[in-house]
């Protein structure tokens, strides 16, 4: 591809109002992007990884966040393409690559075979906003969870991510890290959940968050409850408290096929606002 823009180098803590000034061109999708930044100063030994930057003179034009995930950042598809190259010299440390859907397609085509075949992909994946009024009243049984709830809390997140990524959190010996992760959300007071008789019956996290936005991870209804409308109402609930004590823009994205959460997030005020797709090994 032909370019007039100039190299990529990694990013450090210099360049962070730089970067800061990049993502908030779009602080609802970049929200993972900028609460990385905010959170590591840009440091690698931080941030796991690196974030590359990509120049036109003096201006940072795209990023790319490369650690346990590979995320252009408000990248065009030649930029995503000029990643991508760097990208594929090197091996292989992410599990998962995920962003609009344009410059997810130009760096896989960059990164090509090299990398391997991956293990799912998911091309087709509404970003949603909550921009409307809800349709449903907020469930008042959801509620932030607590350290007490950890034991009956853990199994749903663990069904939760296996039915979602195909393959259990807890594969490789990754239990205990896996453990900490969700008792890293119920401290942050990013956990949420109704729960009936000992049995999580709704669940929802925050997956990150800045000043401007924050992203819903995790939305999980046990399969024997599905169908009674409680993904909806505890989806309102949960915006409801996040906008009140965490972000004023609340943003998630969902699989294509998965008809029943698209109507649930329509009903508490979802609209599609990007595409995304996600590539993981």
């Amino acid at each position: 591809m032909l370019t007039t823009r100039q190299g990529i180098r990694p990013l450090h803590a210099g360049d962070l109002s730089a970067f800061l000034e990049l993502t908030g061109q779009d602080p609802v999708v970049n929200v993972f992007a900028e609460y990385r930044a905010r959170t590591t100063n840009l440091e690698p030994r931080w941030l796991g990884g690196e974030i590359w930057g990509r120049w036109d003179g003096g201006d940072l034009v795209a990023a790319c966040h490369v650690g346990a995930n590979l995320v252009p950042i408000q990248a065009t598809e030649e930029d995503a393409y000029a990643f991508g190259e760097r990208a594929r010299n090197r091996v292989r440390t992410v599990s998962t690559i995920v962003g609009r859907q344009p410059a997810v397609r130009s760096l896989w085509r960059s990164i090509g075979d090299s990398w391997g075949t991956p293990r799912d992909q998911r091309w087709e994946q509404p970003h949603l906003e909550q921009q409307l009024q809800s349709l449903v009243e907020p469930d008042p049984f959801v509620r932030r969870t607590v350290r007490a709830d950890m034991e009956i809390l853990y199994p749903a997140c663990v069904a939760m991510y296996t039915e979602e990524v195909g393959i259990s959190p807890e594969t490789g010996g990754g239990r205990d890290l896996y453990r900490a992760r969700v008792l890293q959300l119920i401290s942050r007071g990013w956990s949420f959940a109704r729960i009936e008789d000992d049995e999580v019956v709704f669940k929802a996290e925050v997956a990150c968050a800045t000043p401007g936005a924050a992203q819903i991870q995790g939305v999980w209804v046990p399969e024997h409850r599905r169908g009674e409308g409680l993904a909806a109402r505890g989806m309102a609930a949960v915006c409801d408290i996040v906008r009140r004590e965490i972000a004023p823009r609340i943003s998630l994205y969902v699989n294509e096929w998965n008809a029943p959460a698209r109507r649930a997030y329509e009903r508490a005020g979802f609209l599609e606002t990007a595409r995304f797709s996600t590539i993981m090994f």
